[in-house]
């Protein structure tokens, strides 16, 4: 078994696959719209979905806002280097909310930055 994707509601499917795309660098994997639905799937990610997980954007056509509740945590992504990643993340109009440091109680590198519908993504310094 492995992950496949994860799905995430996003009220306005274009802002969502600019931030995704452009903002963090992920390629538009496949897109269709389900017209009987009134729904269309966007997955994106960093390679191909037969060897990488996605993240299925899911956008409703007469949803234009989703309540988080306060089950939701985050998606990680890894980067070689966390301030520069914020820097560029800040350039591209992304929301950073909270700057590179140590995680609490340990000694990790995080930062948490927001996508437009406010759906938290971590990001970890790997490596030195």
């Amino acid at each position: 078994m492995r992950i496949l994707h994860t799905m995430l509601r996003v009220g306005d499917l274009e802002k969502s696959l600019d931030f995704y795309t452009r903002v963090l660098g992920m390629q538009l994997l496949r897109r269709k719209d389900y017209p009987d639905g009134k729904f269309t799937l966007a997955f994106v990610g960093y390679g191909p979905e037969d060897t990488h997980p996605a993240l299925e954007l899911t956008h409703n056509w007469d949803t234009s806002k989703y309540e988080l509740g306060n089950a939701y945590g985050h998606v990680a992504l890894g980067v070689k280097d966390i301030h520069a990643t914020c820097d560029a993340i800040r350039k591209a109009g992304g929301k950073v909310v909270r700057e590179p440091g140590p995680m609490k109680h340990g000694t990790t590198v995080i930062a948490f930055i927001e996508d437009p519908d406010g759906y938290r993504v971590e990001l970890i310094q790997q490596g030195s």
